[in-house]
């Protein structure tokens, strides 16, 4: 079994299913007592959130593309940035590191193509949903990706860092994510991809008639099954 290097607490809510997921799929897959072997680099968020708030990419890059060294030199082999948005600075940790990286578009296209989805829906921070390297890589894949209106992209990076990152959302924000979902439905998305790790605290499956991808679940099992590779 490999060693996985989490980069986590962006925010640490989403994190923790990273944790759980990734040593429930180890426990299934070997049975017994066996879990995963892991290391964990959590950043203080407030950290990096400064950094993105007023467009210091390049310094968000360097802090993770550092933190992802230490995890390598730690006896890493297999780095997972426990993020959505921050894969915007994932060339410069890819580039900081001589281990393999997990990148979490590449495993949500897979994901998105088992399903047969040409056409999806991103639900994401402002961020994310603007900025081309999370669109442009799914396309280089072969599925367009569809995004909520200005007003809405507003409201839903609002509602991601005013209550999901701290752990919490109002029943008023969850029927708000609901009505962008479908709207992305009712626009032709043949599927939803919860693009922000926290999101799955907002929306579930249940809530549209097309496929959900939950990319914090999808991630982690991906990096479990990464690690039991021979």
């Amino acid at each position: 079994m490999k060693t996985l290097g989490l980069l986590g607490g962006m925010s640490w809510q989403s994190t923790v299913p990273y944790y759980q997921l990734i040593n429930r799929r180890v426990a299934e897959r070997l049975g017994g007592f066996h879990s995963a072997r892991l290391l964990l680099f959590s950043v203080d968020f407030a950290d990096v959130e400064a950094l993105m708030r007023s467009g210091r990419w390049d310094e968000a890059g360097e802090l993770l593309a550092g933190a992802a060294g230490r995890l390598e030199a730690g006896g890493a082999e297999l780095v997972v940035l426990c993020t959505n948005t921050l894969h915007r600075v994932a060339p410069r940790i890819e580039r900081a590191i001589g281990v393999p990286f997990l990148h979490i578009v590449d495993v949500t296209a897979a994901a998105i193509s088992r399903a047969g989805v040409r056409q999806v829906g991103l639900l994401a921070t402002r961020f994310t949903m603007e900025d081309g390297f999370y669109g442009d890589r799914l396309a280089a894949r072969g599925v367009e990706t569809l995004v909520p209106g200005p007003a809405e992209r507003d409201l839903l990076h609002r509602i991601i860092f005013d209550e999901l990152v701290h752990g919490t959302v109002t029943e008023a924000s969850r029927r708000a994510v609901r009505k962008m979902a479908l709207g992305l439905v009712e626009r032709g998305a043949g599927g939803v991809i919860l693009g922000c790790t926290e999101l799955p605290m907002a929306i579930s499956g249940t809530d549209v008639p097309v496929p959900v991808f939950d990319t914090t679940a999808l991630h982690a099992l991906a990096a479990a099954d990464g690690a039991l590779e021979d």
